[in-house]
């Protein structure tokens, strides 16, 4: 079996090559994103235009009385998971696998959360640092293994969701957190309207809310809001008693959430997907077939949609829309992601010149012609 150094050498020297030969290079783990991004990477004969980083695995640093878990790349998620499982921990953003072979580099650059973000944040609020493989073949580090010990532009967190646009995430340092001593899944009868006004009645109250959705089967009006509580146990008893509702049996409360966060529901299963975030205080958008998250901020549209008409909606309701899964759908023209406003455009464009001047990495993964 090769060592980490020989595999980190053999990364180094094909980042050089695409360097001197100015070809893109595509940065991949285990592929379960594959499908998140403008761009459907097609491998070359040899592979060569693929910057696999499965090779490049395993824990380096674990200190369980700190929080910090510090991971390679191509670290199996689910092997990281288990072993801070194993101490009463995990990752408090509750990260999408979308497959066994979903690795901690995948996690972070994609920088997608589970059901808990409402509660806990996204990934960037976990990031400490990282160490990155740039388009020069260097290896830097930013950031380290505690919290606050950055001075100027955190890098870490901003590595978090940009898709390897920047470089090839070698190494990330993650806070994380203690596994919650109890949790309990109410449900509720409600139309979507009642449902969101609830989220926002609940959302001001001191309660343990980890995470919330509402779905309404086979297109009818009302549907069941599920809420999951987490904490000590008095807090849910406490928590439980004021809210009401039926308590959901344990596995299938588990089963709801772990099916919502990989989207193995049958409302994930078929056609174009989109992902609207936008403030949770908005009422219904009454856009089509509709699953509410996270207290009414994320929203999930389903079936073939008239992006302009999508994006109007989400800026109205204080966000954006994001083409999720494209399925066979019409790509829109300036990709599968809202367009960012000028003054973000031009930071994004002006670090891109920073990090990648050749354009080396993930070419329009994120942003056509970038």
């Amino acid at each position: 079996m090769p060592t980490m150094e020989f595999v980190l050498s053999e990364l180094c020297d094909q980042v050089m090559t695409a360097r001197a030969g100015r070809k893109p290079l595509f940065v991949c783990g285990g592929g379960t994103k594959a499908f998140y991004g403008n761009h459907r990477v097609q491998p070359s004969p040899d592979g060569h235009n693929l910057l696999d980083l499965t090779a490049y695995r395993g824990i380096v640093n674990y200190q369980p009385s700190e929080l910090v878990v510090t991971a390679r790349a191509g670290t199996p998620l689910a092997e990281l998971e288990a072993a801070l499982a194993e101490q009463g921990q995990m990752l408090a953003f509750e990260p999408p696998h979308f497959g066994p072979a979903a690795t901690v580099g995948g996690c972070v650059a994609a920088g997608l959360a589970g059901p808990r973000r409402q509660a806990a944040g996204g990934v960037r609020d976990f990031v400490l640092g990282t160490r990155v493989l740039d388009a020069q073949g260097r290896m830097l580090n930013f950031g380290g293994e505690v919290m606050k010990n950055v001075a100027g532009y955190d890098v870490s967190r901003l590595l978090a969701g940009s898709l390897g646009i920047f470089g090839a995430i070698l190494e990330v340092s993650l806070k994380v957190v203690p596994r919650p001593g109890q949790e309990l899944t109410l449900t509720q009868e409600a139309t979507e309207a009642q449902a969101l006004e609830r989220f926002n009645e609940w959302r001001s109250l001191p309660l343990p809310v980890s995470a919330s959705s509402w779905h309404a089967e086979g297109g009818t009006e009302t549907g069941l809001l599920r809420l999951r509580l987490s904490g000590t146990e008095p807090a849910v008893r406490v928590a439980q008693a004021r809210l009401g509702g039926q308590a959901m049996e344990a596995q299938a409360a588990r089963d709801w959430w772990t099916g919502l966060r990989e989207q193995t529901h049958s409302f994930f299963a078929e056609g174009p997907l989109w992902r609207l975030a936008v403030a949770p205080r908005r009422g219904p958008l009454e856009l089509g077939p509709t699953l509410i998250e996270w207290g009414g901020g994320q929203r999930w549209l389903r079936g073939h949609q008239d992006a302009p008409a999508v994006r109007a909606a989400a800026r109205t309701a204080g966000g954006h829309a994001t083409l999720f899964r494209s399925r066979g759908g019409e790509i829109p023209a300036d990709g599968v992601f809202q367009a960012q406003e000028p003054v973000l455009a031009a930071i994004a464009r002006r670090l891109k010149q920073e990090f990648d001047p050749l354009g080396i990495f993930n070419p329009g993964r994120m942003i056509p012609g970038l």
